[in-house]
């Protein structure tokens, strides 16, 4: 398949939500800009709107190399986007999205001649305690506040009613660290919940087994899992030598859909999670062995594991993860610990990274785990 056929089947499968996974270069936000030109109005105008690399190239700095750094600013690149940016008022929009990450700086917008309709022309940062001096912030600060002003200017009630029909993300994490890999899928799984009772096509597109990991967990078996389903009451016929019995039955489906994009030379599959030769919980399991091996570990990697150890548990045909935890000789502690630390309430930025303790119960199920059932990773 053509990215172009690949682009309309995400257009037209009847599941509000899309996750997509791919590898680094295998076409994801190629992929965004076909289902862009797919989804443009008579008229030529978008319909929707997407976040991908291109997005943070609307955000430039500007050094101030020749008064050493003094006025050191990022500008706002002039685009069909500019006179939607009044609609935030001020910069508490894209202030109350930073929220959750805690940031240690301070900004404010610099609008085009003063004038608040044509737009913003840059923004300037500072520390609260030294609001004279400009700052430049960190790469990974910089796609955070790129992140958060893009899902504020999502619920601009006039860019709502010009882009309706879906928004396409790709890979809004891949210049985090982990500590913040968490954080940001909890912002796209609350766009998912605001969005998933409209019309409006969400697709998310990473290459971060983390990120795709999560989303999928959380839409099948969290907390809120069940607004990610849709019941239709739909009746059966039986028949018999005698009779005709019409009896009507409650089904469930899914209101997302989970694929995997693969590349072979100039073709493209969108494939399902389990079918053909992708071993994702090998893969999850690859993840996990890396970032054991860096001591990298963190809270949300306590999620993952908690998958692989379902999955094992479903080839057993058991229903429980906690079976397999028996099984390579963990007790219902060690149980109740990583069902606490899968859900996502016990996650911040500050205590995301695990602690001796928590790392040597996950290192020890982890191997036990490989141990029991070799697994070759």
């Amino acid at each position: 398949m053509e990215l172009k056929e690949i682009a309309k089947t995400i257009k037209e499968a009847k599941e509000n939500i899309f996750l997509v996974y791919a590898f680094n270069g295998t076409g994801k936000t190629r992929l965004s800009k076909e289902y862009k030109d797919l989804t443009k109005d008579a008229d030529g105008n978008h319909t929707g709107v997407y976040y991908n690399a291109y997005s943070e190239d609307l955000f430039r700095w500007n050094n101030d190399e020749p008064n050493k750094n003094e006025n050191i600013r990022l500008e706002v690149v002039n685009s069909s986007l500019s006179t939607l940016y009044q609609y935030f008022g001020d910069e508490e929009p894209i202030k109350d999205k930073l929220k959750i990450y805690q940031p240690n700086y301070d900004f404010r917008f610099k609008y085009v001649n003063d004038n608040q309709e044509k737009g913003i022309e840059y923004i300037w940062f500072f520390k609260e305690d030294d609001r004279d001096t400009w700052i430049k912030i960190s790469r990974g600060e910089e796609r955070i506040f790129i992140w958060c002003f893009f899902l504020a200017l999502f619920e601009i009630e006039d860019f709502e009613d010009a882009h309706k029909d879906y928004i396409f993300i790709d890979d809004p994490v891949s210049s985090l660290d982990d500590s913040n890999l968490y954080l940001t899928a909890m912002t796209l799984f609350e766009l998912l919940e605001k969005t998933i009772d409209s019309d409006k096509k969400i697709i998310i597109s990473t290459h971060h087994i983390g990120l795709f990991s999560l989303l999928i967990d959380w839409l099948g078996k969290g907390e809120h899992a069940i607004k990610f389903k849709k019941k239709e009451i739909v009746q059966h016929k039986k028949e018999s030598k005698d009779e005709i019995e019409v009896y009507e039955v409650i089904e469930e489906e899914n209101r997302y859909c989970i694929k995997i994009l693969e590349r072979n030379g100039e073709d493209y599959l969108l494939k399902s999670r389990y079918k053909g030769a992708w071993l994702y919980h090998l893969l999850l399991m690859q993840i996990l062995k890396q970032v054991i091996d860096e001591d990298n570990l963190y809270l949300y990697h306590f999620g993952i594991l908690r998958q692989v150890l379902e999955m094992v548990a479903s080839f057993l045909g058991e229903g429980r993860f906690g079976f397999v935890l028996h099984e390579i000789g963990e007790s219902d502690e060690t149980a109740d610990k990583i069902n606490a630390f899968s859900h996502k309430r016990v996650y911040d930025s500050v205590n995301a990274k695990l602690t001796a303790d928590n790392k040597e119960t996950f290192i020890r199920v982890f191997n036990n785990l490989i141990q029991k059932y070799n697994f070759k990773i």
